[in-house]
Parts: C-alpha cells; structure tokens; sequence
C-alpha cells in the first residue's frame, strides 16, 4: 500500500493508518478498511446538517487536529445514526466504524499525545447478534470431497482437503509456497491475520492430497517458475476468486449450490467437525483456526441437535419409572 492510496487524508489521519501498516503490522485490507471508515466519519463531520449532500465528494484534506480535538461522544452518535438511518448500515457495519473509531482515538490521545483525553474512551460498541456458523453436516462433506470433477481434480481436491480438514482461511490457502511445507513433518507454515505465522498440521488425508497436487502441479506449464503451491491453468498461483469459482463448481456436482456455502464456510465446517466430532479442546482450537481470542473460537461451541437429543438419554435418571400401582 503506498501514499497515493491515502490521497486527500489529513495529516493526523495518514499517519494513524501508516502507523498501522508498518508499526502494527495490520495488513493492507485492514488499514484500507480504517480508511474508509474514517474518512466516512471526517467528510460527514465537514458537511453535517447540509441536506442532499454527496459524502463522496467531499474534501477533507484541510482537516486538521484542531477540528478531532473539538470531536465529542455526541458527533459519533449523531454519526452512527446516520449510517443506519441514510446509509442503511446495520450492526455490524455500525461496530466495524465504532473499532475503527476507538482505535484512531486512542492512537491520538496515548501514542502520539494529540489529545489530552479521548472523547471516545466511553464509547461502545453496538450490540451484534451472533449467529451460528453456517456448516456442512459431516455427511455433506464427505459428498463434497466426493464431487470433485473438475480439469484439474487433484488441485481442487487438495484446496477442498485443506479448508475442510486443517480451517485455514481463503488468503491463507493461496499464499502458500512449497517451502512453507514439510510433509516429512506433516506440516506447512501459513501467513494468518495480521501478517502473523503459525504451523499448520497435517493428517494423513492432507499429506496424500498435497502429494496428489504436486504430481498434477508438475504437468502444469511455467510450474517450475512458480513458488506457489497452488496454480491456475497458466502457471501461476491462483487467485482467491479462482478458489471460490472452484468451490462453488464443486458444491454444484454435489448438489449443494444456493445454500449460502463458500470458502469460509468450510472453515466455519472444519472447526465444527473438530469441535463436535473431534472431541477438540476449545483452546487447542483456537490455536489450529489462528484466532486472537478465544471469544471467536466460542462461536464454534454451539451444539447440534443429535448432541442434545444424546444427552437427554445420557441423564442417569432416565432409566427411572414409576412402579406400577398394585391392583
């Protein structure tokens, strides 16, 4: 991400996402997702009360810190009423700019000590319901990694295995280079969030299907020139759009098209069937999807209905019924 991606932020603004980008080493898409939150906030506080018009062209780049030392708890209020209201942004559109929000401010008040206080130190964030995950059923995976029929099947088998088996995220899957694995370990090595590594396991399904795609991978014009373990048919590592079109091929052949499924979804897959299945501790999963918190690990701890109807037998009561009365 360069300076021109900024172009027309204000100096308190492009410093806050540089800092970001290379001190806290947030990736370009998080950085470009503050950006636009904030910038949405700045050019509503410029034009705020004037009917009709456009955000997107308004300029903020004569914002300076004399205008966020004026900021209050009552404008970002009166912000986020209007994304709801005008933008028609729901919760967790509304949380996303309130995180963005709280972390520009603080990075004002105690790194760079713009501010004496932050105006946004009480702000919360708004109230998000979480639904469960959607998930294929164990069964419905099994059919999936059955339907495999496509030109280059050992590929598309191998990109199946690895989201269904091991969660790795779509960004993931594609960054990985052949010298991220070490199958004699039964390991591979995956860029997460936040540019942060971790080990990634492998069973023996995982090892045997990356064996299969790198036989297919040799056949494959240009391979040789291409660190990438996964390829497009021109020789080049694919492209996360690619894997999409490839699932959504794949979950056609198996009858399972416009249900809402797609590469995260077979992460979301992977760490139910781990977690209900695998008898997986929640921590050790936590570890094995890369998250930061255990909090988003938990969403996966939602129990399926055959688990209830399960314990309910399991009750040490439930072989106890009232004796019959004597006649």
């Amino acid at each position: 991400m360069t300076e021109t991606k900024f172009h027309g932020a204000p100096g308190p603004l492009r410093d806050f996402l540089f800092y970001m980008l290379t001190i806290r080493g947030r990736s370009p898409r998080t950085v470009e997702g503050y950006y636009i939150d904030l910038r949405t906030f700045l050019r509503y506080l410029k034009v705020r009360g004037s009917a009709g018009t456009d955000l997107g062209g308004v300029c903020i780049a004569d914002m300076d810190i004399g205008i966020l030392r004026k900021v209050s708890l009552s404008d970002v209020y009166d912000f986020l009423n209007y994304t709801m209201t005008e933008r028609e942004n729901g919760a967790k559109a509304r949380a996303r700019k309130v995180s963005s929000l709280r972390t520009f401010f603080n990075y004002l008040t105690v790194k760079e000590r713009l501010l004496e206080d932050n105006p946004l130190k009480h702000l919360e964030l708004p109230s998000v319901k979480r639904a469960l995950p959607k998930h294929l059923t164990l069964e419905e995976s099994i059919e999936l990694m059955a339907a495999v029929d496509t030109k280059f099947p050992r590929r598309d088998y191998c990109i199946l295995t690895l989201f269904l088996n091991c969660g790795v995220r779509l960004s993931e899957l594609v960054g990985i280079n052949l010298n991220d694995i070490r199958l004699g370990e039964g390991t591979i090595k995956v860029l997460g969030k936040g540019s942060k590594e971790r080990i990634v396991y492998l069973n023996d399904a995982c090892v045997f299907a990356i064996e299969q795609q790198l036989e297919e991978r040799a056949g494959i014009q240009g391979a040789s020139e291409e660190k990438a373990l996964l390829l497009s048919s021109r020789g080049r590592r694919i492209s996360p759009r690619r894997v999409e079109q490839i699932v959504a091929d794949c979950l056609r052949a198996a009858g399972l098209e416009g249900q809402g499924y797609s590469p995260h979804k077979l992460r979301h897959t992977a760490a139910t069937l781990l977690y209900q299945h695998g008898q997986v501790d929640i921590r050790v999963l936590k570890e094995i999807l890369g998250h930061a918190n255990l909090s988003t690990t938990e969403l996966y701890t939602h129990v399926s209905n055959k688990q209830i109807e399960s314990a309910a037998h399991k009750s040490p009561l439930s072989g106890v019924k009232m004796k019959k009365e004597k006649s």
